[in-house]
């Protein structure tokens, strides 16, 4: 063995020097979900703010008291829990109440992510995740104020004045009421993130531009449900139908911000389309057949499962193995 001449310390490989960390790239998602975010405070309120502050700062308070009671670095400065915490808002209808939003926090960062030993190690979307526990509260999850409703910022919105979503005219095998621009420019009733097709969308390209996610996922998801919408019109104009498919729901939220969250979806490029397919074909499954109008949530947690088992998709052979396995 060779002397170490220059008394270095020689790390593992990969030997990999790289300026990007976790806070940028968290930086990089909230100001690419700021357009989002207020298009929901121009369509819903003060409400939806109070909504989207109250989710952030629960997150990062939680983050904060495990990582405290557990004598563990605090890892609050990162950004993902602020993230998740904005997500999970924006999954979430303005009418929310704050206890359901609190809870949702809860079990997003406590039981999906800390408990599995912090970011990086858990193995689905904590806001997804939180999302379908919300569920348990169905009510809550599924009323539907009106665009341009007074909500009351801290009290009861039972009385809101609430509309069908354009989910619900499609999940019946109908054309929605609102038009196609009012679904790809906003002001339609929904979840925070449901609102503005557009603005997601402007958030997405910088996401790209900054090279923080790949378009790959988003492409072959949004791909995969058009052609499923195009072949599968129920009757109606194929081409307004499945516009309508791509502007309705969580769809674009779910494409461009979940399903290309680094810890939850595969690292090969062939796993990556899989995956993108797969979000695709299962949101379009429970939207055609399940008794819930929506898949999008549903569909990239069951892909998140399966990401072990994607990432050996196009995973390159090892240099000296051949085909069985064995070594030459």
């Amino acid at each position: 063995m060779m002397d170490n001449k220059w008394n270095l310390t020689i790390s593992a490989s990969p030997h990999v020097r790289y300026s990007e960390t976790t806070g940028r790239i968290m930086a990089d998602v909230l100001i690419a979900l700021a357009p989002a975010m207020a298009g929901s405070v121009i369509f819903f309120g003060l409400r939806a703010l109070l909504v989207l502050l109250v989710s952030a700062a629960g997150c990062v308070f939680f983050e904060w008291g495990y990582r405290r009671l557990l004598k563990k670095d605090c890892t609050i400065a990162d950004g993902s829990a602020a993230v998740t915490g904005v997500l999970l808002a924006m999954a979430c209808p303005p009418t929310i109440p704050f206890w359901a939003v609190l809870i949702g926090d809860f079990f997003a960062i406590v039981v999906v992510k800390q408990l599995f030993g912090g970011i990086g190690k858990n193995f689905v979307n904590p806001a997804l995740a939180a999302r379908a526990f919300l569920f348990s509260w169905p009510v809550l999850m599924s009323t539907w104020a009106a665009p341009q409703t007074a909500l009351s910022l801290f009290g009861s919105n039972a009385d809101a004045v609430t509309e069908a979503t354009a989910l619900s005219y499609l999940h019946g095998g109908q054309i929605p009421a609102q038009t196609l621009l009012q679904l790809f420019m906003g002001n339609v009733s929904g979840c925070l993130g449901e609102t503005s097709a557009l603005l997601l969308l402007v958030g997405a390209l910088y996401l790209v531009a900054r090279r923080v996610i790949s378009p790959r996922i988003p492409l072959c998801f949004l791909g995969t449900v058009a052609v499923v919408a195009f072949l599968l019109p129920q009757g109606n104009d194929r081409l307004v139908w499945t516009a309508a498919q791509l502007c309705s729901g969580g769809l674009m939220l779910g494409a461009c911000f979940m399903a290309t969250d680094y810890v939850t979806t595969p690292v090969t490029r062939w796993g990556q389309a899989v995956f993108g397919v797969g979000c695709g074909l299962l949101t379009m499954f429970i939207r055609y057949f399940g008794a819930y109008a929506e898949g999008v949530s549903y569909a990239i947690l069951i892909m998140n499962v399966c990401v072990p088992l994607l990432d050996k998709i196009g995973l390159p052979r090892r240099f000296g193995l051949t085909k069985g396995g064995a070594g030459k």
